[in-house]
């Protein structure tokens, strides 16, 4: 089991240039938890996944791993314990899957120390639970959207950090290996104690997925808590501006969002019941 880390955001500003993106921002991370961040888009998901892992610089207040400034730690230091999958990240030109991978055990490296077995059953394991071992030798930019995604969340999966933060992890994934994804991330979670923050655009992978779920609207917490408690006919209408039943998914026992636009629709369906 990994370490407990605590994670928080106290009195954050962040923007770009003249625009302020959130103001006045507190946010408590449970450690050793999945907590999922959603909200509208430009709501200040990414921004706020940038600054607490160093990225972006705050106008305003501080993010705290275990009471310390994220900001004021060696970025080699910060990242022993705390890893980022960002949103759309680069490769290397002509990089193999293999060195990709391999990259994510850099933090580990010391000054004049070799290449250890234990850095290659970190990369091994990594291929192997998000199924790119087969890739190794694969230059990256080669391919395709829902690969290259899978091979990143391998990099940081060979990080092998306490905690981990990522931005969007099932981007171009079809839903089989969303689901995928999210059951690797769980099962981390439950077999090492990780602490994972995500963002997440599915109002019902996160319900499902997340312990602790955050609503973010205009640069704020608008809910935050467990997700039976934040995925409500009003937060949806709050946060995303659109009407919904809120029902009970029969197949996890969480909440499920059921989007009512102006068409197919015959009956409202039965509101959300707790979960034993």
């Amino acid at each position: 089991m990994t370490a407990a880390h605590t994670l928080q955001a106290t009195g954050l500003s962040l923007g770009y240039k003249d625009r302020t993106v959130i103001s006045g921002f507190d946010l408590a991370v449970p450690p050793g938890r999945i907590t999922a961040i959603v909200g509208a888009n430009a709501c200040g998901k990414s921004t706020l996944l940038r600054a607490m892992s160093r990225l972006l610089t705050p106008r305003e207040g501080q993010v705290l791993l275990d009471g310390k400034q994220v900001h004021r730690t060696p970025a080699k230091e910060l990242a022993r314990t705390l890893g980022l999958l960002p949103q759309s990240p680069i490769a290397p030109e002509g990089i193999t899957v293999g060195d990709l991978v391999g990259r994510g055990r850099n933090p580990h490296q010391r000054a004049l120390s070799r290449w250890s077995r234990e850095d290659d059953e970190a990369v091994a394991a990594a291929l192997e639970a998000t199924q790119t071992l087969d890739l190794t030798e694969r230059a990256v930019d080669e391919l395709s959207g829902g690969q290259r995604q899978r091979v990143w969340i391998a990099m940081a999966l060979a990080q092998q950090t306490d905690v981990l933060l990522l931005d969007e992890p099932t981007t171009f994934l079809d839903v089989s290996h969303q689901v995928e994804v999210l059951d690797l991330l769980t099962d981390l979670n439950r077999a090492r104690g990780t602490t994972i923050v995500m963002v997440l655009h599915d109002l019902n992978l996160a319900a499902r997925y997340a312990d602790h779920l955050v609503a973010l609207a205009d640069g704020r917490v608008h809910a935050a808590g467990e997700p039976g408690d934040v995925l409500t006919t009003d937060t949806v209408r709050a946060v995303f501006g659109l009407e919904s039943q809120v029902i009970t998914d029969p197949t996890s026992g969480r909440p499920l969002m059921l989007p009512l636009g102006r068409h197919h629709v015959t009956a409202p369906a039965a509101p959300a019941v707790p979960a034993p």
